[in-house]
């Protein structure tokens, strides 16, 4: 099995390539020779260009959750989710050209896009965690792919950016934040509808039983219960 160092080895010269030439031209063979692995290295660290991308993500997720000190513990929410999203455009810097390679692949290469989308979104889950949202649940995986997709429209203007101070990126956050934040409330808001409409419709339910004296059979089919009998066999109301 091949060392950590070798794969990072291999990770590196892979982003050094993507920034180079393109994602499609990155092969097998030439990301081996760049690395100076063996083929059989290569595929028993990294099978496939999603597994490299995968690896790629982890390294951000890493450095981004080490940076994340807790002194921001008394901010809200929001403030927290910009300034750990702020760290991941900041880790990913050295990157750049790499980051713009991937993402121009994927504008033109829908399969690819739909590939890299759950390792984005699961790095989104992480950020969230890191600053204090809860991600988990089926709210969660939602916020999640709605932050994955909001930070990929972040990255677009940090792309096009020459300012290092970043004026237009944070700004452009800012923005994919308020969206986010009327989205959140709404999916609430539309949360809270869903059980209060399932809790009426289960009191309707239960009153229609009571009405009708009826019953659910072993697969929860409401059906009518079975007319009561006297000793002769006559129907009894």
């Amino acid at each position: 099995m091949a060392t950590v160092k070798t794969q990072q080895k291999i990770l590196d010269s892979f982003l050094d390539l993507l920034a180079e030439t393109s994602y499609a031209e990155v092969k097998p063979a030439l990301l081996a020779a760049r690395a100076g692995v063996k083929m059989s290295v290569l595929r028993d660290c990294f099978p496939s260009k999603r597994s490299l991308v995968e690896a790629f993500a982890s390294r951000i997720d890493r450095a981004v959750l080490d940076e994340q000190a807790g002194d921001m513990d008394d901010q809200p929410p929001r403030d927290r989710l910009f300034d750990v999203l702020m760290t991941r455009i900041d880790t990913l810097a050295p990157h750049k050209g790499a980051v713009g390679a991937l993402m121009k692949t994927m504008r033109s290469d829908p399969m690819l896009a739909l590939e890299v989308n759950p390792i984005a979104v699961r790095s989104q889950r992480w950020m969230l965690e890191a600053a204090g949202i809860d991600a988990s649940g089926l709210r969660g995986q939602i916020i999640a792919q709605g932050v994955a997709v909001a930070f990929a429209r972040v990255i677009d203007v940090w792309l096009r950016e020459e300012d290092e101070g970043m004026p237009r990126t944070m700004a452009a956050l800012d923005k994919e934040l308020d969206r986010g934040e009327g989205f959140v409330r709404m999916l609430d808001r539309a949360g809270k509808l869903t059980g209060l409409v399932a809790t009426a419709g289960d009191m309707l339910r239960r009153r229609s039983r009571r009405e009708r004296d009826w019953e659910t059979d072993d697969w929860g089919n409401v059906v009518p219960e079975e007319a009561k009998t006297d000793e002769d066999g006559k129907t009894v109301h």
